[in-house]
């Protein structure tokens, strides 16, 4: 279908950026819409992996400080490793740099699970999302994220039970992260959602 875009500005640059445009878009009736004027939020996209491992049956979470969080919630989110895609840079090997420096763990098996857009009503950002298993053998250092980026992680293990219930009684709030261990506990065969749920 038809997009025209009639003008393209950056309205602000910083860590974030926002875009502005005016356009008009073909409609599902074939005519064209009046003319809208709509703003994005570019951030770029980002990788995230749920972080399972093996020898002690456990997914590897990491906790840390969401300031946009602040005021409506915790302020500190439980959340799957994730980190920015650099330009060019393939999703695996953004993930396996993640891993290391919020996780301290090496992975050679990285599963593709899905890739969605955060929230398209106002940012372009889309998550690519993985599955990950680890173990001892793979510790490469103590993770915690980059002190340069202000950063402060702590990993968080849970059980495929507390997993579960973690998501029902709402401690983990963050959407990809439900995304993921939803995908993970139907992959363990316990439903994070309804009756069935343990």
């Amino acid at each position: 279908m038809r997009v025209d875009v009639i003008d393209r500005r950056r309205r602000y640059d910083g860590f974030l950026k926002v875009d502005e445009a005016r356009l008009r878009h073909e409609r599902f009736d074939g005519t064209m819409s009046a003319e809208v004027r709509r703003e994005v939020l570019e951030r770029g996209d980002s990788v995230a992996a749920i972080v399972f491992h093996t020898g002690r049956r456990r997914v590897v979470l990491i906790e840390q400080f969401r300031w946009p969080t602040y005021d409506k919630g915790p302020g500190w989110l439980l959340e799957v490793a994730a980190g920015m895609l650099e330009p060019g840079e393939e999703p695996a090997d953004a993930m396996r740099r993640e891993l290391v420096e919020e996780l301290g763990y090496t992975a050679d098996r990285i599963e593709p699970i899905a890739t969605f857009y955060v929230s398209p009503g106002g940012t372009s950002e889309r998550i690519v999302l993985m599955g990950v298993e680890v173990d001892d053998a793979g510790r490469a250092g103590d993770g915690g994220g980059l002190a340069a980026e202000g950063e402060d992680i702590r990993a968080v293990e849970l059980d495929l039970d507390a997993l579960a219930a973690a998501v029902r009684d709402g401690r983990i709030a963050d959407a990809k992260t439900l995304i993921a261990v939803t995908w993970l506990l139907e992959r363990h065969g316990r439903p994070a959602w309804g009756p069935a749920a343990r």
